[in-house]
């Protein structure tokens, strides 16, 4: 039995729909909100004959990848995050690269020879990869209204992503993937009246609306911290929000701090886009933490830690 693994946010759900749409395969699919990283850890050895790993932290599923390939099952992995070791295994087939401005899903669209570079360019928008996306998008000739539009569907895609649960979400994962792999071009699913773009398209702007009103936490030259309510809608926009804050302000690092139901804080940090390094780093000091150089986040991080957070990413970025 195959298992597909993917992160469920724009970069994991795209990048596993490139790779089936280049190779349909019956597989079972292992996935999640955007924060449930250590999803290897489900796959069950006695049943798996091979495994696709898509856009989760290598090091955080060290042990379980380490448990596959010893049981002689082959693992595919493809990422962009914090590895640590890399296991020397004839049963690891691995594409790893923490270059800033490389997704997972460019390193698939690489991997196919850009067979689906369209929806590789809509992940990268999603990711917000902008200048990768651009990029790519001007090497295929598209126009402006034409990156416009692949750039909205990839930031609808990432927003629902992010939540607590799925049940915070507006489609869940597994779901978004599979009904993605009817539409090989996505300029096809932004141009069919009701589709999953134009429901995703208006239950983002109406989050954002309620984004805008976020309270001011701390407030300096190298950072802006910003609080949300705990409510779905806020979870919802933790990502995507801290990404159009960067995009505005790119020589500052940007922190959305979203009230969990136990009273800690959900963290979404973005590293100055004019200076792509460190978040990762950061986030990884804390119990929760992680992520990639230019973005990452906390799960969980208490309001007695919140000062010694601001005081790290203050002093990295000043």
């Amino acid at each position: 039995m195959h298992f597909d693994v993917f992160n469920g946010d724009a970069d994991g759900i795209i990048a596993l729909l490139q790779l089936r749409l280049a190779e349909p395969k019956k597989s079972t699919l292992i996935t999640g909100v955007k924060r449930d990283i250590q999803l290897l850890q489900q796959v069950p050895i006695t049943q798996a004959s091979s495994v696709t790993v898509l856009d989760i932290s290598m090091e955080k599923n060290y042990s379980a990848l380490e448990g596959l390939i010893n049981n002689n099952i082959k693992v595919f992995y493809v990422d962009h995050h914090r590895f640590g070791d890399i296991p020397n295994s004839e049963n690891l087939t691995s594409i790893i690269d923490t270059d800033a401005n490389i997704c997972t899903s460019l390193l698939v669209n690489q991997h196919l020879a850009g067979r689906y570079v369209l929806w590789a360019i809509v992940a990268a928008f999603g990711d917000n990869m902008l200048q990768a996306a651009e990029e790519l998008s001007e090497k295929q000739g598209l126009s402006i209204s034409e990156q416009a539009q692949l750039k909205a569907l990839g930031i609808y895609i990432n927003y629902n992503g992010y939540g607590l649960t799925v049940d915070d979400l507006h489609i869940a994962p597994e779901i978004l993937f599979k009904n993605l792999l009817s539409y090989p071009n996505p300029f096809t699913l932004i141009d069919e009246p009701d589709s999953i773009f134009s429901t995703l398209e208006k239950a983002y702007f109406s989050d954002m609306k309620q984004a805008s009103n976020a309270k001011v936490l701390y407030e300096n030259e190298a950072l802006q911290a910003l609080e949300l309510e705990d409510a779905s809608w806020s979870r919802r926009v933790s990502g995507v929000f801290g990404n159009e804050l960067a995009n505005q302000n790119p020589a500052r690092a940007h922190a959305v701090l979203t009230l969990n139901p136990d009273s800690t804080y959900l963290v979404s940090l973005r590293a100055p886009l004019e200076n792509k390094q460190g978040a990762g780093d950061i986030c990884a000091q804390f119990e929760t933490g992680g992520g990639r150089a230019a973005a990452a986040g906390i799960n969980q991080l208490s309001l007695e830690k919140l000062g010694k957070f601001i005081e790290l990413v203050s002093k990295y970025y000043q």
